[in-house]
């Protein structure tokens, strides 16, 4: 696994493996310029409504001749989800030579997008791709951004009383004024809680050891859950009475609460063999709800050679909990699934040998599904029905570029600026 789906959302914090967390989502950027005409665009198949929610992402380069090359390229962006009013977000934090933004994540009342910014050196670039692997100790920064969607308006969160030169997945805990990230600390990740203006951080690991990562909080904001050296845990919402879910495998990745915060829901097994389960925030209730056939549950991010593998392609929850998005390897593509809770499985998608589909995330309303797909042999974002249907592009990157991530805005006070 690699490259979380996401750096941060409303209710939950994206989910990052041990290398995912050093590359925080990589939720790549989009550069003027990279954008095929809307003339270009085929025409909506689906009547969307009148009311228009944003999708933030990230677009970027994936053809340059290395990851940093391309990585660096990354820029935050918003598109109105019938694929119109695309606009590239705080542009002024990618000024600096060696920095790019990546779209994170909203707040619940729809004012603020989560960005964030990272910059790293080019001899550091040049070394990992040398060694094939990251080195967190020099020559990074990442910090995560509340933007004011009306205002422009920017604070560093993870600046103030900095606790780490490299802080990813933000969220909005649910139910508190707080905020939660994780920050890496002579290369150990911990989870931290803090004030709506950063100050006041607390690791709720306590300084223990181990690696932890996959942060998220309870829909009512009591619990947190985790998962620690890949063995999931919830804790309360202080970090305190920490205790271990065992599932009997030795691979369990990114928990994430149902929307009624009765269950988790995760992928376990091997590393690059495992499969969507759920088990209730005591421990019991564990099953298996489908198999992901064959598939790794790694998507490419790039044309070139990545020494990171690629984006995990983690489950998700509906917008009612009644059911879980996931894809699966079936007859030689990757196809968007749905699992009732009781173990029925339906395939929303059915593509063309090759094809892969990834990252499903449900519109808040429950309606619509943003997913990426390489169908055209571009990665694209595309809107879709939760029960199936036509998927209606919403970005058109010309080739060698990329766009990745999806992150529906809730519903809530829509700012004027996107009115």
């Amino acid at each position: 696994m690699s490259y979380g789906s996401a750096l941060g959302v409303t209710t939950q914090a994206s989910c990052l493996s041990r290398r995912a967390f050093l590359i925080s989502s990589l939720l790549l950027g989009c550069a003027p310029g990279t954008r095929a005409s809307r003339a270009q665009r085929p025409r909506s198949q689906v009547e969307l409504g009148n009311e228009w929610s944003l999708i933030g992402y990230t677009e970027y380069r994936t053809n340059l001749p290395t990851r940093y090359d391309n990585q660096i390229t990354s820029r935050a962006c918003v598109v109105r989800q019938d694929g119109a009013g695309r606009r590239v977000l705080a542009e002024e934090l990618a000024r600096e030579p060696h920095s790019w933004t990546q779209f994170a994540g909203w707040s619940p009342d729809a004012k603020q997008a989560i960005i964030g910014r990272g910059w790293e050196s080019p001899e550091n670039g040049a070394w990992e791709e040398e060694h094939k692997t990251f080195r967190m100790t020099e020559g990074w920064l990442y910090d995560m951004y509340l933007l004011d969607m009306e205002t422009g308006k920017l604070v560093n969160v993870t600046g103030v009383e900095r606790v780490s030169s490299y802080n990813a997945g933000l969220f909005f805990v649910p139910g508190q004024s707080k905020l939660g990230t994780t920050s890496l600390i002579n290369g150990i990740s911990h989870p931290f809680i803090m004030d709506l203006d950063g100050r006041n951080k607390k690791d709720l690991t306590q300084g223990t050891e181990g690696f932890s990562y996959g942060f998220s909080a309870s829909p009512s904001g009591e619990f947190v859950a985790y998962h620690k050296d890949y063995r999931i845990v919830v804790a309360n919402r202080d970090g305190s009475d920490a205790r271990k879910i065992e599932t009997g495998q030795p691979f369990n990745f990114c928990p994430q609460w149902s929307p009624d915060g009765n269950w988790l829901l995760f992928v376990s097994g091997e590393h690059y063999n495992c499969h969507p389960y759920i088990v209730r925030p005591d421990g019991t209730g564990l099953r298996k709800l489908a198999d992901r056939g064959g598939y790794r549950g790694v998507t490419p991010v790039y044309d070139v050679f990545d020494f990171h593998g690629g984006s995990s392609d983690v489950p998700v929850w509906s917008a009612d909990g009644g059911c879980v998005f996931y894809t699966a390897l079936v007859n030689g593509a990757v196809e968007l699934m749905c699992a009732s809770l009781d173990g029925r499985t339906e395939q929303l998608t059915h593509s063309q040998t090759g094809t892969l589909n990834y990252h499903p995330k449900p519109s808040c309303d429950g309606h619509w599904l943003a997913v990426g797909s390489n169908r055209t042999g571009t990665r694209q974002l595309y809107v879709m029905p939760v029960n199936g249907g036509p998927a209606i592009p919403i970005t058109n990157v010309l080739p060698g570029h990329g766009a990745m991530w999806p992150h529906w805005q809730p519903e809530g006070n829509r700012p004027r600026a996107f009115s």
